[in-house]
């Protein structure tokens, strides 16, 4: 009895830890999504004819973002460790994923006074609120 005791525990154990060891905080950029829905183009991705909040919307509707911020004609997205930045392009929109601390610096005009920056000792990750 003891041993079916013991087995019980351990399963019941592993099964807590699955659960919390998850994904933390889930919120990963849908760059799979973004690879098969618009045409790669130059290190970017490419909608021909939609405008850029068309495309920025449809991307927040696929994964909805940490945040999600505009700046003169360029939306940005935020997620758990990229920023999507989608811009004009040729009558339509280009779509450009980077990672947090890259995106952010490349972006850092549209950016600095909107999110944190990741090189600062308040900067913990994780999004708005997240782990503070």
């Amino acid at each position: 009895m003891k041993t079916a005791r013991r087995i019980g525990v351990l399963f019941l154990t592993t099964a807590a830890l699955a659960a919390c060891s998850g994904d933390s905080g889930g919120n990963a950029v849908p760059s799979g999504w973004i690879r098969q829905e618009y045409r790669a183009g130059g290190g970017s991705y490419l909608d021909r004819s939609d405008p850029v909040t068309t495309v920025a919307s449809e991307i927040e509707k696929h994964t909805a973002p940490q945040d999600r911020t505009s700046s003169g004609r360029m939306v940005f997205l935020r997620y758990r460790d990229d920023i999507v930045a989608v811009s004009p392009y040729l009558g339509g929109s280009r779509i450009e994923i980077d990672d947090y601390r890259g995106g952010y610096h490349r972006w850092r005009p549209h950016l600095s006074s909107v999110w944190p920056d990741p090189d600062s000792d308040s900067f913990r990750g994780g999004g708005p609120g997240s782990g503070k």
